[in-house]
């Protein structure tokens, strides 16, 4: 099945890009597609990698002998931060348009490597959302993860069992150069049973058998290598005492899946509550990035512990999720309470009610009709 990816690259044209994203999340797929005439470097490729690692400058000689002008993409670029050089001086010189695709920017960032003086923008690619996929499956995207070929597999746990041992636990630790991967392998699934919580180092590392600054340092590399994020928490001239610390999301619902050994998720469960946030979440996220708009996303919680799942912008939109299928004023109490304390344009609580209702000032919206309206620029 072919996506129709959200992510165009908006104000790209004519430019050097970066364009980073985690391992399958269809990187490759969407460049061929954007450009099927490319002059193309895939150094994953043994041969490839293994001639342009020994002699960058051959990457410069053959885009120099190169008749049709192409545009230059390199897949899997942090391979060889060296080629960064090379490719500096020809756009420099050259005014050569490169599309520089990675699964990891820390290798090139932490290196020291060329960043090439502000000559390329940034972009991300994230696993799929729901306006990309015919025929959408909620319970499929919360059991399988929206990873494309996880999503469509029949059998996701094996793939994700791949994805995490060869991946997650094997490559990145070695571009990280952990050297305990047993404390990492344990830290992983510490850090799912965090996922979507404020994050507490010490119960961490008191699990893990490590130093709180050892995990520290492990959420790190996980964000480094666009694992997971952090969502801070929203903090504008608060009233009342709130919450500092951040949250934390990996940034698929199938690794938190499997690393936390979950059976198959069914809606009215726990652990389906807390899968519809999480996708929630990244489907607000990838909206803020491919949109061009990059509003601000954090949550809201008091030190009495009200709080709001996601505050848009400054203080522009609140959203609650919620699993339920039947709201009542017990579901609304955050919002109500954040709305008391800023003036806020919109709020609004994704459920899984079969119509919209409007209780007093905040929108009731099914889950479906809320994506709809996020992708459609209605909600922000």
């Amino acid at each position: 099945m072919e996506f129709d990816r959200k992510q165009v690259l908006i104000d790209s044209e004519g430019e050097s890009l970066f364009l980073w994203g985690a391992r399958q999340t269809g990187k490759s797929t969407l460049l061929k597609r954007l450009y099927p005439n490319a002059l193309w470097f895939d150094l994953l490729l043994s041969d490839v990698f293994e001639r342009l690692s020994k002699q960058p400058s051959i990457l410069r000689e053959t885009v120099l002998a190169d008749n049709e002008n192409r545009i230059v993409v390199i897949d899997e670029v942090q391979r060889i931060p060296e080629l960064l050089n090379e490719v500096h001086w020809l756009i420099t010189n050259h005014k050569v348009q490169f599309i520089l695709s990675g699964s990891s920017p820390r290798k090139i960032i932490r290196g020291g490597s060329n960043l090439l003086g502000g000559r390329a923008l940034r972009y991300e690619l994230y696993p799929l959302v729901s306006s990309e996929i015919p025929e959408f499956d909620l319970l499929k995207a919360l059991n399988n993860g929206l990873i494309p070929k996880h999503y469509l597999a029949t059998n996701a746990k094996k793939k994700i069992s791949a994805y995490i041992g060869n991946y997650l636990k094997d490559e990145i630790a070695a571009e990280a150069k952990i050297r305990n991967i047993q404390s990492f392998s344990r830290f992983l699934e510490a850090a799912a049973f965090s996922n979507g919580e404020m994050v507490n180092y010490a119960n961490i590392a008191a699990d893990c058998g490590v130093s709180p600054p050892t995990v520290k340092e492990y959420f790190q590399i996980l964000e480094d290598t666009l694992i997971g994020r952090f969502l801070p928490s929203f903090q504008k001239k608060p009233k009342r005492r709130v919450i500092s610390a951040p949250k934390f999301y990996f940034f698929d619902i199938g690794i938190v899946n499997y690393l936390l050994k979950r059976g198959e998720i069914q809606q009215g469960s726990e652990i389906f509550g807390n899968a519809f946030e999480h996708l929630i979440y990244q489907e607000i996220f990838a909206h803020s990035k491919y949109s061009g708009n990059e509003y601000l996303i954090s949550y809201w919680r008091t030190a009495s512990q009200i709080e709001v799942d996601f505050i848009l912008g400054e203080n522009e939109v609140a959203i609650e999720v919620k699993s339920s299928s039947n709201i009542n004023a017990r579901h609304l109490k955050g919002l109500k309470s954040f709305s008391e304390e800023y003036e806020t344009k919109q709020l609004i609580l994704v459920c899984n009610e079969p119509l919209p209702r409007l209780i007093d000032n905040v929108m009731v919206l099914p889950w479906k009709i809320f994506l709809e309206r996020l992708w459609a620029g209605e909600i922000i």
